[in-house]
């Protein structure tokens, strides 16, 4: 007992040099890096066409020494750099931009019709400044790196695609995972937390059918628009009389087609929606409740039963508590400890849970992009900072990836340079 402080302290003077390494480092490549992060915000592409992004980022890998594997899961790019015996660590980014006009203004922003708007440039960036990083620093950790360039996050299929083409099977399944996303907090902050850290999500696709007619004589046909809404309105029933109030449950109606003009009743309706939740039980509860409040509308109308299609989505990421209570600490250490905190989970959703479900610990944290003022004056109810997907989504770049680059590159080397034993 009486040499545990000493031990203690050689481990955090150890902690504080890794960290000081990693941020002279990505401070003196910073340049190369700001150069690529504005070529990929300025070529953004959707899922499964990230082919442009895929054969950069490879090219970039195979420079600093990885071996590369390209089209995985269609577009997806594995790099593997192996540097003795020890731990497999998956680091993923996701590849794939929103299919939609950005407004910027910046000097390089996008002139297609799709946008960097959830920060997937940020992370991609951040992505090959922490390869970099543990390449220079390998004399520090043993083990080895699995770097994934995922496409498709937006569409939550990009992680099943790379599975399903043999992923784990290929290139070994890893010991730890980690990923990050940019959020709209102060750059220079981390957040993250334990278990769900996201949401499932599942897609609402309904026809409501009825019996065409003219809308001046609606009792010679039966109106799925009537039927439609007030399935729009009772459906939120499940969630204020049916759903625990302490759990988290969103059912949200974004859509609804039919019709071609006013004095017309049409034959069908398609209502289009979404839900969110975080507890299994609560997922399977929401779910019973939007199948049986549209059965019950179709039915009060005496209507033809409705075709109704709920369909799976992300699953909720669930952070490893071992792992983050073991990365927290480090994480503090380098960026202090008002600037590394526990947040709630987000309620979006995200599909780093299929590499994690496969029984690898994991943690997915969070990393900020305004300037602290910006963001300090929103919180007293000054102007708004653009969330994510927002057409106006502009993050900081050198804090922000500076940021997530040191921080990506301590919580691997932190599980890299110990027993490796898992959590």
């Amino acid at each position: 007992m009486k040499f545990l402080p000493i031990v203690a302290l050689l481990a955090a003077t150890a902690g504080a040099a890794q960290a000081q390494d990693a941020g002279t480092l990505i401070n003196g490549m910073y340049p190369q890096l700001d150069a690529i992060y504005k070529d990929l915000h300025a070529h953004p592409e959707i899922a499964f066409q990230e082919q442009r992004t895929a054969a950069r980022l490879a090219a970039e890998m195979r420079k600093i020494g990885f071996e590369v594997t390209e089209k995985v899961g269609k577009t997806g790019v594995v790099a593997i750099y192996k540097n003795g015996p020890g731990p497999m660590v998956l680091v993923r980014t996701e590849m794939d931009a929103l299919p939609m006009e950005e407004k910027t203004g910046l000097p390089y922003a996008s002139k297609v019709a799709a946008a960097h708007s959830c920060g997937h440039d940020v992370h991609m960036t951040a992505w090959l400044g922490a390869a970099r990083a543990l390449v220079a620093l390998k004399a520090q950790w043993k083990g080895t790196l699995m770097f994934i360039g995922q496409p498709a996050e937006e569409t939550v299929s990009g992680a099943k695609a790379m599975l399903e083409d043999g992923l784990f099977k290929r290139f070994g399944k890893p010991d730890y995972a980690f990923a990050l996303h940019s959020w709209p907090l102060a750059y220079g902050t981390i957040g993250y937390n334990s278990g769900a850290v996201s949401s499932n999500s599942d897609a609402i696709e309904i026809t409501f059918k009825g019996r065409g007619g003219h809308g001046s004589a609606p009792d010679k046909a039966l109106d799925p628009i009537a039927i439609a809404a007030r399935f729009v309105v009772d459906v939120q029933t499940v969630i204020s009389r049916e759903k625990d109030p302490k759990e988290f449950g969103v059912v949200t109606i974004g859509a609804i087609n039919g019709g071609t003009v006013g004095n017309i009743i049409p034959d069908t309706v398609k209502v289009r929606g979404t839900i969110r939740t975080y507890s299994p039980a609560v997922r399977e509860k929401i779910l019973a409740g939007v199948r049986r409040i549209a059965n019950a509308s179709a039915a009060m109308a005496d209507a033809p039963t409705p075709d109704v299609d709920l369909i799976p989505g992300g699953i909720a990421i669930d952070n490893n508590e071992a792992l983050v209570t073991r990365t927290e600490g480090v994480l503090k250490q380098a960026f202090g400890d008002a600037n590394v905190a526990r947040m709630p989970a987000m309620t979006a959703s995200e599909d780093f849970s299929q590499f994690i479900n496969q029984g690898v610990p994991g943690m997915f944290f969070f990393t900020g992009v305004y300037d602290p003022q910006a963001v300090a004056e929103a919180e007293k109810g000054g102007k708004p900072i653009a969330f994510n997907h927002s057409p106006y989504y502009a993050p900081v770049p050198e804090p922000s990836i500076k940021t997530a680059a040191q921080a990506m590159t301590l919580a691997v080397m932190n599980v890299m340079n110990g027993s490796g034993a898992k959590p």
